[in-house]
This record gives structure tokens, C-alpha cells and sequence, in this order.
């Protein structure tokens, strides 16, 4: 058996996987920041988790962070850190606020991933339904699907973050609330992520999962928690969807 034979059985075992997850799929449950969009292309995540942690040295509370949390490129880690020491306070309201406002300005300047808008509305024209699971803030996520004209293919199911953050991915509890909302089994959806936490929600939440990995350590993130189904482009779920209307 060569490699290109190799290969192209591989091919075609993903792509009747694909096929399953798809038709099986009477709801689609979406991660925000990746598979629909790149919210921090321009408005750089790192420059805003620096914003998050100059704010408390303002405020005096340099000490609440490790040194490695406050070189942190992430902003959920550094809203995550605090949380885990002021859970319930002022303090993560505000800051968790002043995250909020950091997208808001990133969602101006955010990338559209190729091939999510045509896929988001084929997907609602046979009949599936759409809702958003993200770690991001909901506020956020309305901003952007309006400016793409997407807002009818989700509205109302949108379920971000909340001042509750002990609950964000991979807590499977935004997921647990869209699946209640809109009366679908587990494992009569699917999740669309594209981190290794979004891959643990689903897993805890009993929902399907596929992975959209932009590059290979994306790729490699999600296939080292588990992921088995990924795909490089949206435009391969778009094909198969198509191929079976």
C-alpha cells in the first residue's frame, strides 16, 4: 500500500465523518472567536490581556497575579486568575466589563473566517438550527452578526460569557443552555470549535464535535485533547452540506 493510497483512505474516512456529523445535526452550536471569525486580527488579544493587567496596576493589585500571568498573552487567563481569587466581587465585574469593551473594539476590525457566512446561511436555509456558544461576550457577538447581516440565522440563541467565570469553556454550560433553549438532544447537535476547550465542552455536554483548525498547531492542539474530526476550511463543511441537500 503506497502513502497517496494511505492518504486518500484517510481522506475518505473524514469525509464520511463529516457527512454523519452533518446529517445527523438538526442544531449547530458555533464558537465565536475561530470558526466564524478572527475577533483579535487587528485589535491584537495580547495588547488587550496588557490593557487587563495595567488596569490593576493601577488599581494596586499587581500582587493579586503570578509574574506568569501577568506576561499572559490571553485575556481569559488573566480574567480566569482573578476570578479564581476574587470570585463574586466588584472587581471582576469591572474587569470583566472592561474586557467586554476590548472587544467591542476588536469586533470592529475582526476577519471574517472564509467560507463561515455562506456556510451559516446554507445551513439555516435547509433547516438547521443556529446558535452561538462562546466564551466571548454575547454583546459582542450581536455587534458582529449584525454588521455581516447574520444576526436572523442565530437571534435569539446567543450564549457568551457571563460575570460567572468559573463557568466559561470547558465548562459545558453555555452549551447546556442552548441545547435547553432550543429543546434539542445532546446528540442531535453538533459544536464547531476550534480550541481545545471548546472540544472538552462538547465531550462534557455529550454533543458531537468538529474541529476548524486554521493551521497545523491549531490542529494539533485540538487532535492532542481528542478531537478526531478537523478540517483546515469551512469550505470542505460547505461541500458536504451542499452535496447533501
Amino acid at each position: 500500500m503506497t502513502s497517496d493510497t494511505t492518504q486518500s483512505e484517510v481522506a475518505a474516512e473524514q469525509t464520511e465523518l463529516l457527512r454523519d456529523l452533518i446529517s445527523r445535526a438538526q442544531v449547530v452550536l458555533w464558537d465565536f472567536d475561530g470558526p466564524i471569525c478572527r475577533l483579535f486580527a487587528v485589535h491584537r488579544a495580547e495588547k488587550v490581556a496588557q490593557d487587563l493587567v495595567e488596569w490593576l496596576g493601577f488599581q494596586g493589585l499587581h500582587g493579586l497575579l503570578t509574574e506568569g500571568e501577568r506576561d499572559s498573552l490571553d485575556p481569559h487567563a488573566v480574567l480566569r486568575a482573578l476570578d479564581r481569587r476574587r470570585p463574586g466581587s466588584d472587581l471582576i465585574a469591572e474587569l470583566e466589563e472592561r474586557l467586554t469593551q476590548q472587544e467591542l473594539r476588536a469586533a470592529v476590525s475582526a476577519m471574517p473566517t472564509a467560507w463561515a457566512d455562506p456556510l451559516i446561511r446554507t445551513w439555516t436555509a435547509v433547516g438547521a438550527r443556529l446558535a452561538i456558544t462562546t466564551n466571548n461576550s454575547p454583546r459582542v457577538v450581536e455587534h458582529y452578526l449584525a454588521g455581516r447581516g447574520l444576526t436572523a440565522c442565530f437571534a435569539p440563541h446567543i450564549y457568551g460569557r457571563t460575570q460567572d467565570l468559573h463557568l466559561l469553556k470547558p465548562d459545558p454550560h453555555c452549551l447546556n443552555r442552548a441545547l435547553r433553549a432550543m429543546g434539542c438532544a445532546p446528540t442531535s447537535a453538533l459544536m464547531i470549535g476550534d480550541t481545545p476547550s471548546d472540544y472538552l465542552a462538547a465531550r462534557a455536554a455529550g454533543v458531537p464535535f468538529l474541529g476548524y483548525a486554521r493551521d497545523e498547531t491549531k490542529g494539533h492542539h485540538l487532535q492532542q485533547a481528542g478531537a478526531t474530526t478537523i478540517v483546515s476550511s469551512l469550505e470542505t463543511v460547505l461541500k458536504a452540506l451542499r452535496s447533501q441537500a
